[in-house]
């Protein structure tokens, strides 16, 4: 809802233009005072102690002011910064950071083409990134002066004039720093040569490009040129850095010139794929995979999808799975591609299949195959292997099914299973006859990794259409896991997922009365099961039984079958019993399953005779006791949410019932020391706003009509939310310390503003407002200004508020100036101590004067 009362912002050049001017002179300002003498610090051979945090905070904001400053008077106005650079070149030894900071800033300085004439008139640029600089001398040792040059060159890398210098004579530079030991300056540098090409292809080339020398620009030429060498060459390293050279262009560069260089390199490129001497081809799988994504490379009819499917064919199953999934995801991909990909995904869960002695129709997935099933076998034979491949076509199909934009067409049935398949050899069930999968089944026993990924996919597999004959052997493999002692609790929780949706499926398919019954009997199995695992001397075990139950009764409530399976187990006194576990989470666990246990019991229009120890009273006192006493965080806020849902779902009666059960959570959670605990009261009163202003039809009730769900006058809007005691919490929020209280509290007082007195609206009070109640007003504005640090907040007294007074609120909610407050509240945090001036003095501090490093520190 629009929270702003004041009038549209005029939108034109002139504002933004002076915002521009004013925030450069801001800078101007400041730096005239305070970079001198940094600059100076900063460049003192005696200085030992630098803070690396501040001089990159320091890089930043020069990036800022070079942008709202791009003419050549920043150095004019500033010599101190000149000064710097050739005070550091002095130095017979810099340190290493702050010979790396100088680079940097003299890149960016040197971005505009204007200041690098200037730096350049001093020959400072060369002296700094030529053969006589760091390059020869004993720092270039240190990565981070390495990683200053490539960054303070890329960093002026937006114009010729810096192109030009650099192809003087540095690019042999950089090409070594392809390699370099340290991965940041490898990437950097692979960066740099990425956009040095396309600016001198951007800046330079006067015509269409084609495939020979010629055509391509000198800077361009060179880089080209060093990537055919290193594809021919015989070193491996060499031949991956170009590899992601390429990658990185094809992914950052969609200009139809990259399909001109791609020409020249395609044939070296498709050799590493049947090449037994060069080992790049995860590297390749990349770069296709980003190549695929570039609409320079769309028509289908191009030689590089010829390309991609031979790579699908010569790749191991490990190295083309990212490859395959990438290439589903893509919509233009050509179709016989996409099967080709899909097929690649499925080749391990079809040798799974083929490796079991099931009948000969339901043998496997796959009419044929894409690569050679051998090499398949021979990785699911490896105990070394099987497990990772598994787990990464695992993850692979449940991206897969996870898609709702882009559905994916899976033989769904035998995938169900052989991931039933899978479970069974993990858990020792099947006893295949052939060798493989004898093997296979020795690999995976009790390989909690697989049955994870395993449970995973089978969970995303419940929502798609799946043959009913599998069912029983599902739900069989299901309890098996559940009632195993020998079920990890990590694997146990994921089982539990699966069960829940598979039974929601269940539900879902039961329409005949034989499958209401193997539907009963599958419940009356589960919930004894929940039975004995509710008691288990695990915590984490009976912590994902409680949340297995929550799901369970989340989908499930309104199925009459499952609500009497359920209620006549002893599930429910189990749970309640489990709200004085010793360890937290379970209370917290316990607090959610009973609150969702009471739409049934207590909540329902006709709830079921479950027995004389359940009462609606009882529970309500019992969850209000934890939210008052509980020594833990977890399961007060448990409660605050559940209340919360109560209050959504409509179940806590009429609204003057309602505002009674709000004011009281609100006294007892309002000086709770947890935040999240008062975070989600501020979230109970969203719920109980919304319940006054879209009043709900009750549970169970037919629906009514429009008329007799009538708004409440907003007078009584007003009383009814004084007399639940929500105004004094609310303000006090907004001085909350954590300051996302604040927010969530502002926001909440601009909704009520808003609804109750639009921009406009007529005050209508009995009687006028008299002067003591004005004052009061005028003191909570100052005191709420203060934000956090307000120490005596206004209460009932000689200055205080009354905040259960309809007209004082009235008076509050059109006087208090929330906007400004919720503007005060949303400005991050540290803007003071992240500005110019703040660093500036942060910079100082931190290196000090000489005189402060002699003193005594004694």
């Amino acid at each position: 809802m629009p929270h702003s009362r004041r009038p549209p912002a005029v939108y034109s050049q002139t504002p933004f233009l002076t915002e521009r001017s004013r925030r450069r002179d801001a800078m101007t300002r400041e730096c005239s005072l305070l970079l001198p003498r940094v600059c100076a610090a900063l460049a003192d051979p005696r200085q030992s102690g630098y803070d690396d945090t501040c001089l990159e905070k320091l890089l930043d904001w020069f990036h800022l002011w070079t942008k709202f400053d791009p003419g050549v008077e920043l150095l004019q106005d500033n010599p101190c910064l000149t000064e710097f650079i050739t005070s550091v070149l002095a130095l017979p030894e810099p340190s290493p950071s702050i010979l790396s900071f100088t680079l940097q800033l003299a890149g960016i300085l040197a971005s505009s083409e204007s200041r690098f004439q200037h730096l350049q008139q001093g020959q400072l640029l060369v002296r700094l990134f030529g053969r006589d600089g760091p390059l020869n001398g004993a720092l270039w040792r240190d990565a981070s002066v390495r990683s200053g040059w490539v960054n303070g060159v890329h960093n002026m890398m937006l114009h010729q004039a810096a192109l030009q210098l650099l192809c003087s004579g540095g690019m042999d530079v950089i090409f070594t720093l392809q390699g370099d030991p340290s991965l940041f300056v490898a990437s950097a540098a692979n960066q740099l040569l990425v956009d040095m090409l396309i600016l001198s292809v951007e800046t330079e080339a006067t015509k269409p490009l084609g495939t020979k020398d010629c055509d391509w620009p000198a800077c361009a030429q060179m880089i080209i040129n060093h990537i055919e060498d290193s594809l021919q060459s015989s070193c491996a390293a060499q031949i991956e850095q170009s590899l992601k050279l390429l990658t990185t262009l094809f992914s950052s560069c969609h200009a139809t010139w990259t399909e001109a260089l791609w020409l020249g390199v395609a044939k070296q490129v498709e050799s590493f794929l049947t090449g037994e001497a060069v080992q790049a081809q995860h590297v390749l799988a990349k770069l296709l995979l980003k190549m695929a994504w570039s609409p320079v490379f769309f028509n289908p009819e191009g030689s590089f999808w010829m390309l991609v499917t031979s790579a699908l064919a010569h790749l191991t199953p490990v190295q083309a799975g990212p490859l395959a999934v990438g290439l589903l995801k893509l919509c233009k991909c050509p179709q016989d591609v996409r099967i080709q990909a899909l097929t690649v995904l499925l080749q391990p869960m079809d040798c799974i299949l083929r490796a079991t002695s099931q009948p000969l129709e339901y043998a496997g997935l796959l009419d044929e195959s894409v690569s050679d099933p051998i090499t398949v076998e021979g990785l699911l034979s490896s105990k070394s292997s099987c497990v990772s491949l598994l787990n990464q076509t695992l993850a692979h199909l449940e991206e897969l099914l996870s898609w709702s934009r882009f559905p994916v067409d899976l033989p769904n049935t035998p995938l169900l299973r052989s991931l039933i398949t899978i479970l069974q050899f993990c858990n020792g069930f099947l006893s295949p006859a052939s060798p493989l999968g004898s093997t296979i089944s020795r690999i995976l026993i009790n390989c909690c990794r697989v049955q994870r990924s395993a449970l995973a996919v089978l969970a995303a597999l419940s929502n798609r259409k799946v043959c009913d004959t599998l069912m029983e052997s599902l739900f069989a493999v299901l309890l098996a896991y559940l009632e195993s002692p020998n079920t990890s609790p990590t694997v146990l929780k994921k089982t539990f997922q699966a069960t829940s949706k598979w039974l929601a499926r269940r539900q879902e398919l039961s329409c005949s009365s034989n499958q209401w019954q193997k539907t009963e009997k599958i419940l009356e199995d589960v919930f004894l099961v929940l039975q004995k695992r509710l008691c288990s001397p695990c915590w984490e075990i009976r912590d994902s039984s409680l949340e297995f139950l929550t799901d369970l009764i989340k989908c499930l409530r309104d199925q009459d079958e499952f609500k009497q399976s359920l209620l006549s187990s002893e599930v429910p006194k189990l749970t309640e019993n489990l709200l004085e576990d010793p360890e937290s989470y379970v209370r917290a666990s316990a607090v959610t399953a009973v609150g969702h246990l009471a739409f049934m019991t207590y909540f329902a229009p006709e709830s079921p005779v479950i027995g004389d120890q359940y009462n609606k009273e009882d529970i309500v006192a019992n969850l209000q006791e934890i939210l008052s006493t509980d020594p833990e965080g977890f399961p007060r806020r448990a409660v605050i949410s559940i209340f919360t849902e109560w209050l959504r779902q409509g179940c806590t009666g009429q609204v003057e019932e309602t505002g009674q059960f709000v004011s009281r959570v609100i006294q007892t959670a309002q000086h709770d020391l947890d935040w999240e605990v008062r975070f989600g009261c501020l979230e109970l009163i969203d719920a109980f706003c919304n319940r006054i202003f879209h009043p709900l039809v009750p549970p169970g009730c037919p629906p009514v009509s429009s008329a007799v769900t009538r708004s409440i006058p907003k007078d009584e809007v007003l009383q009814i939310l004084c007399r639940a005691k929500l105004f004094s919490f609310l303000f006090r929020s907004l001085c909350d310390c954590d300051k996302i209280l604040g927010q969530r509290a502002c926001d909440t007082l601009l909704g009520l503003s808003n609804c109750l007195y639009p921009l406009g609206t007529q005050r209508n009070l009995d009687k006028p407002v008299d002067l003591p109640a004005e004052h009061s007003i005028a003191w909570l504005q100052r005191t709420l200004r203060q934000g956090s640090l307000a120490q005596n907040f206004p209460t009932d007294g000689v200055n205080g508020v009354d905040f259960e007074d309809p007209e004082s609120m009235m008076l509050a909610l059109v006087t208090v100036d929330l906007i400004e407050l919720h503007d005060e509240l949303n400005k991050s945090s540290d803007h003071v101590e992240k500005s110019p001036q703040s660093l500036l003095q942060d910079i100082l501090a931190t290196v000090g004067t000489i005189e402060e490093n002699e003193a005594d520190c004694y």
